[in-house]
């Protein structure tokens, strides 16, 4: 058994947690540069608790410049198990109405001008991610959002554009018609990537705002009306999060999906042909293994 470490990755509109113990703002030196913020930690419930904002206070980051390497390496260092990412998004789905939840099981990844990986040339290593969200942790999402009042849906496929431009209305349609995309979002990629190569629980909470552009009766994204429902979101968003110690529980045992132990059959690279100065990159994130 370990001690649980839940850590929130708040998107738009989220920069903060309600009712933290103890809370204070640290800041953790990475090798990866610096984090989005600084982190929030303190306790919630009895349970240890880390809040990162993913765009910084003020909301300084892109979608694109957000640090994905140096926030997943920062929460790993800080001894975090279990990430909680929560963002705005929109939806291909009439059913996933604005102001619902989702929690997210899938991704198609269109971003294009990322880091995507600890690893690379000195270290090479392969992770799988057919699921890239953890079963345990999103069934937690799920019943805290069902506790709290919140209209949620279990599973879905979630479209990481690059943006920070909205989608167009021909690839809106061809991401809902023949892609299979439930929700449209910018920033769960490569951070679900990276946080299972980190050997983190991850779990995805998407907070609808729109119809992207496809709905005939809604026409394309309204940046006034997505912050409306942005700040609704925000409030069912942080009612969710404060349900979560009771559900995950001070104690942890190793992950019955096996997140905690993804690189175990990954790194190709023999020990004596590794770059020195890549493996002291790769201390917090890899370290069980190096």
């Amino acid at each position: 058994m370990t001690d649980t470490k839940i850590a929130v990755i708040g998107g738009s509109g989220i920069y903060d947690i309600d009712g933290l113990q103890g809370a204070e703002w640290t800041t953790v030196d990475s090798p990866w540069g610096a984090p989005s913020d600084q982190i929030l930690t303190g306790t919630l419930d009895g349970v240890a608790m880390a809040f990162l904002p993913r765009h910084g206070r003020g909301h300084v980051h892109s979608p694109t410049t957000v640090p994905y390497r140096a926030n997943i390496d920062a929460l790993k260092r800080l001894g975090v198990t279990d990430v909680i990412s929560v963002s705005a998004c929109g939806s291909f789905r009439e059913e996933m109405a604005p102001g619902d939840f989702v929690i997210v099981d899938q991704f198609i990844d269109r971003t294009f001008a990322r880091d995507k990986s600890f690893f690379g040339t000195g270290c090479v290593a392969h992770v799988s991610v057919a699921h890239p969200t953890c079963p345990r942790l999103s069934e937690a999402c799920e019943t805290a959002a069902r506790d709290a009042g919140i209209t949620v849906h279990r599973g879905g496929t979630y479209l990481a554009m690059e943006g920070p431009q909205f989608s167009t209305l021909a690839e809106s349609k061809m991401y809902r018609e023949s892609w299979g995309a439930d929700v449209i979002g910018m920033t769960n990629m490569p951070e679900a990537k990276l946080a299972r190569e980190a050997e983190l629980c991850y779990a995805s909470v998407a907070m609808i705002t729109d119809y992207d552009s496809w709905h005939p009766d809604h026409g394309e994204v309204d940046v006034t009306q997505i912050i409306q429902t942005l700040m609704g979101n925000a409030d069912k968003g942080r009612d969710l999060v404060k349900r979560l110690p009771a559900l995950l529980t001070p104690e942890r045992a190793p992950c019955p999906h096996g997140c905690d132990r993804a690189l175990e059959f990954a790194i190709l690279t023999q020990p004596d042909n590794r770059d020195p100065a890549l493996m002291i990159k790769l201390d917090a994130v890899a370290g069980r293994m190096l």
